[in-house]
């Protein structure tokens, strides 16, 4: 029976996935970085629910610890925890920006350096990276994020270059749009690090905040993203990346295609 560590299982697709896998008798090791959630993850029947917040090694190295303990083995390593930082690019601070990369880049950086040596001593191991369709293209007021999931496509691509002949797999997963807590955090983090009154773009950031913004086009359930993890993990040679979601094929395939200014034309639209 295969196992697997997964971050970020607070809700949405953590969540999600941490229960798909669960049914179909993966063994979980969800965690959180709230001691409320874990408590949450463990009132559903993760007895090894784990606080883990990826930007503290010292919680990551004990994570691995413990399952190792447990297991003598971890199979797969899904960085999933992340969040979205709104704003125009000219609005966001550095600050701002380096806490998006905390989490995003630099926390699944902590979490991919601890995990590689148990893997090369054991001789195997998957570690899913979850990106965006906002990893191959840009939108208007998503600069931070873009940023982050582009950063972190550019590393786990090298990444899969120097682990090229062993059988560790660093794999992409490109999201589009999935119904979840996601965009109710950001808009959060909206309210919380953007001087919206005194911005050029202070009507488009109310227009999200009063509910008035665009209806995402092709949006899933959490499932979508569990489904593909699941099948990573039965698969002997998974694919470098996976898209999911219309949205991604879609605008993967326009970003091929296209010239910069043609698909900015259409992503402008968005």
């Amino acid at each position: 029976m295969s196992n697997i560590i997964i971050t970020g299982c607070s809700s949405g697709i953590g969540l999600e996935t941490a229960l798909y896998l669960r049914d179909r008798l993966v063994r979980v090791y969800p965690t959180a970085r709230d001691p409320k959630d874990v408590e949450m993850l463990r009132s559903l029947g993760f007895e090894h629910a784990m606080q883990l917040d990826v930007t503290k090694p010292e919680e990551i190295q004990a994570v691995i610890a413990e399952v190792l303990k447990l297991e003598g083995k971890i199979d797969a390593w899904f960085n999933n925890a992340g969040y979205g930082q709104p704003g125009a690019v000219e609005d966001l601070s550095t600050d701002v920006l380096k806490e998006q990369f905390e989490t995003n880049l630099f926390g699944v950086h902590n979490c991919t350096r601890e995990i590689i040596p148990v893997m090369r001593r054991q001789g195997y191991g998957k570690i899913i990276q979850h990106s965006s369709v906002l990893g191959l293209v840009s939108l208007v007021g998503r600069g931070a994020y873009n940023a982050s999931k582009y950063a972190l496509e550019g590393l786990t691509d090298t990444l899969r270059l120097e682990l090229k002949g062993t059988k560790i797999y660093p794999i992409l997963l490109n999201t589009g749009p999935i119904e979840s807590d996601f965009r109710k955090n950001a808009l959060e983090k909206l309210r919380a690090n953007i001087d919206i009154e005194h911005s050029h773009f202070a009507p488009l950031y109310k227009e999200s905040l009063e509910g008035k913004a665009k209806k995402v086009p092709f949006s899933k359930n959490p499932d979508a993203v569990a489904a593909v993890v699941h099948l990573i993990l039965l698969c002997d040679h998974p694919k470098p990346r996976y898209y999911i979601t219309k949205a991604t094929y879609i605008l993967g395939t326009l970003k091929r295609l296209l010239s910069s200014s043609m698909l900015d034309m259409i992503l402008k639209k968005i």
